[in-house]
């Protein structure tokens, strides 16, 4: 793993966006994968700045998320679909049809899991995979003891997430689904390159585990220790539970002119 240690969530989310916004430019049919939620909101907002101010071109992108909640359509406010292109897709030029997300509605809920899965092959693969860490330590929705070697599954939501996602459901439980479709570990491993954003003190115990601990089902991200070109972005927050930061810190440091993320 390369660790980034920023001073800030903003600062983490701006070098996020210079490199996926690197990875457009040098290939302009790059196939992204995208996440959901608060972390990488600051990044979008950026690649839309980039794509607005400085012509940065989505017309040839394809995009696949990592995961949708069962039985939401993806008209429904909370979806991850109605997520993208409200926060994303709408305010850039991207082609809708290539933007790809897990239909939650689907009447064969294993079917359209191998249909995904078969859509990133025929598209060449993901390029680079956008991450954020779950309190729990979950990447994609792939909680704790889950198959380190999965594909794109359905997957029962945990205890931890669900408690996590009620504060954007709200407090009727009701309405508030426990399961999602959503890339498995191995599916997330398939990516050439991997890009995880962590930040704030909730993060403390998952960044550590995933990062110094060992590579375990019970903390998914530790997966991303096998990955050759994963990339950590933390904050100083986040970053506060690891014994070895100050060695990440040197490590940064002393990189070579071609080794650093430039825009």
């Amino acid at each position: 793993m390369e660790i980034l240690i920023q001073p800030n969530p903003e600062a983490g989310c701006l070098l996020a966006a210079k490199i996926m916004a690197r990875v457009v430019r040098e290939k302009p049919t790059a196939v992204l994968g995208l996440a959901t939620g608060r972390t990488p909101l600051q990044l979008y907002n950026e690649l839309i700045r980039m794509h607005r101010d400085d012509g940065l071109d989505f017309s040839k992108v394809t995009t696949f998320n990592l995961d949708e909640y069962v039985g939401l359509p993806g008209t429904h406010p909370q979806s991850y679909r109605h997520f993208m292109d409200e926060h994303l897709f709408r305010h850039i030029n991207i082609d809708r049809a290539r933007t790809h997300v897990p239909d939650g509605t689907a009447a064969d809920l294993q079917a359209e899991c191998r249909s995904y899965e078969q859509r990133i092959a025929d598209a060449g693969g993901i390029d680079i995979q956008l991450l954020g860490l779950g309190r729990n330590g979950h990447i994609g929705f792939n909680e704790p003891t889950g198959s380190l070697r999965s594909r794109t599954w359905v997957k029962i939501l945990s205890e931890q997430t669900l408690r996590d996602n009620s504060e954007v459901f709200g407090s009727d439980e009701r309405g508030m689904p426990k399961q999602a479709i959503t890339m498995g570990v191995g599916t997330i491993l398939d990516a050439r390159q991997c890009l995880l954003l962590a930040f704030g003190p909730s993060k403390v115990r998952a960044v550590a585990h995933m990062i110094e601990g060992p590579l375990a089902a019970i903390c998914p991200g530790s997966a991303l220790q096998m990955h050759p070109r994963a990339i950590v972005l933390l904050d100083e927050n986040s970053a506060a539970g690891l014994r070895y930061a100050d060695h990440y810190r040197w490590i940064d440091q002393h990189k070579l002119d071609w080794q650093r993320h430039h825009a």
